[in-house]
């Protein structure tokens, strides 16, 4: 049987000592658009659009360190903290989306403790689509860099990652970013129809539950990420899901009780 041949080459292009790299494009389109996302939301709100330039500062540093710290010290720490000036180096890819969390989660507290204009779980709210798409491009990245590759499998549809082996395998990074894009969709319906009449806090509560839940089960067809993790019932990524999933059933169950109180 064919399966779809994938050997893309990492590098977008070069030129002299410049280097770019697909990952570092994707990502950087998804914080883009996420600017875009989060200015047409304050604008619709008739909030204060000066105030989205230090948002926008406070979210992508919490995302950008929470999550590469996330991936060097939850998948591999053996190797990072040996090696430490490789934690820097986020265009070979490794950032994970746990970490990426609680990064927003403390940017979004920091932020609200400096501008009392804003909750944080209103913050956390605007900011629920934006991380979702954020979270499609950045899976796009890792397609392009061989990264995150599923386990052997016959299906028709199977991937060979030449970088990687010549085995045919789940294309779970196509299987994720299609996941969230329409996780994204979905949000973007609720804060149309929703915001306003429920609480704060349901919006990120339903971006936990849907990410983190389609997260636990699509970990059940990629090879395990850890370096620790092998006998392991869970993945590291499974176990680390399950806080964030019942975290965002407490925050939705919280901000329906508001909409019906």
């Amino acid at each position: 049987m064919e399966h779809f041949v994938w050997n893309v080459d990492p590098v977008f292009f070069s030129f002299g000592p410049v280097t770019v790299h697909w990952y570092g494009l994707f990502f950087a389109l998804g914080f883009f658009q996420g600017f875009v996302i989060l200015n047409w939301m304050f604008r619709r709100e008739n909030r204060p659009v000066a105030d989205l330039d230090d948002l926008f500062v406070y979210v992508f540093v919490g995302v950008l360190v929470g999550a590469r710290l996330g991936h060097c010290l939850f998948y591999d720490p053996g190797y990072y903290l040996s090696h430490p000036v490789e934690i820097l180096k986020i265009w070979k890819g490794g950032l994970a989306s746990h970490g990426g969390a609680v990064g927003v989660l403390l940017a979004g507290y920091i932020f609200s403790r400096r501008n009392k204009s804003y909750s944080v779980l209103w913050i956390l709210d605007r900011g629920a689509l934006p991380l979702a798409t954020v979270s499609f491009f950045i899976r796009i990245g890792n397609l392009f860099n061989s990264e995150i590759v599923g386990l052997e499998t016959a299906v028709p549809w199977a991937f060979v990652f030449e970088r990687v082996d010549d085995l045919p395998r789940h294309p779970v990074q196509l299987y994720e970013a299609l996941s969230y894009l329409a996780i994204s969709g979905l949000i973007l319906y609720g804060y149309v129809k929703w915001v306003g009449r429920t609480g704060d806090g349901f919006l990120i509560g339903m971006y936990l539950v849907l990410m983190f839940s389609t997260r636990f089960g699509l970990e059940f067809f990629k090879t395990r990420q850890a370096s620790y993790e092998a006998g392991y019932w869970l993945s590291v990524g499974q176990w680390l899901s399950v806080p964030f999933i019942l975290a965002g059933i407490f925050l939705v169950v919280r901000g329906y009780k508001f909409r019906n109180g």
